[in-house]
């Protein structure tokens, strides 16, 4: 089912969780997906920090799949009218991407890859990672769950007795989550914990 599928996956600022870009890719990989197009956001590759840094996330995502990072909005553009993907998967999608995306705002390589993409009526996967996703981005959460051709990854509380609003995705749901966004349908369960 999913050995011809051609991803799209973007990579935004969510820098704690970029331990599971390599994970998520071998997974694709082990399910016949070898046409991976890495979009990345400007965050991703332009601020170092304590977890990671741009530098290495470049290396890892052009190894990994085997093609250039898509790293402006203009290489982003083509996605949708040359109907380049089958599905991207956002993994992980920060609050700011989640906000930017319910409200149609485009100014990252991520963003105006999905706005392009979803234009043609196919799926999205989105793997939220965000310390404010039962706060301020709830409302921004709530309306994606409800947007055609939106689907989520199940996700958590993360650490819910520091980070009470906080909440990140389950990246070893990403292959159920795919195969369902495929035929039209949301993961259940979708909150895990």
């Amino acid at each position: 089912m999913l050995k011809d599928l051609k991803i799209g996956l973007g990579i935004t600022g969510s820098f704690c969780n970029f331990s599971k870009i390599k994970p998520e890719i071998d997974m694709l990989k082990a399910h016949g997906i070898n046409e991976i197009l890495p979009i990345a956001s400007y965050a991703t590759l332009n601020e170092t920090n304590r977890f990671s840094n741009p530098e290495y996330i470049k290396e890892l995502l052009e190894k990994e799949t085997g093609k250039e990072i898509v790293d402006t909005i203009s290489k982003a553009e083509p996605i949708g009218p040359k109907n380049l993907v089958d599905l991207i998967v956002i993994a992980p999608c920060t609050g700011n991407t989640l906000a930017k995306l319910n409200l149609g705002i485009t100014d990252t390589p991520v963003l105006m890859a999905v706005k392009g993409h979803i234009r043609n009526n196919k799926p999205v996967v989105i793997g939220i990672s965000t310390n404010d996703g039962l706060g301020a981005n709830g409302e921004n959460l709530m309306n994606l769950l409800n947007t055609k051709n939106i689907y989520f990854i199940p996700f958590e509380q993360d650490s819910p007795d520091k980070k009470p609003k906080s909440l990140v995705y389950d990246y070893t749901k990403l292959i159920d989550t795919i195969k369902l966004a495929l035929d039209g349908k949301q993961i259940q369960p979708l909150f895990i914990k």
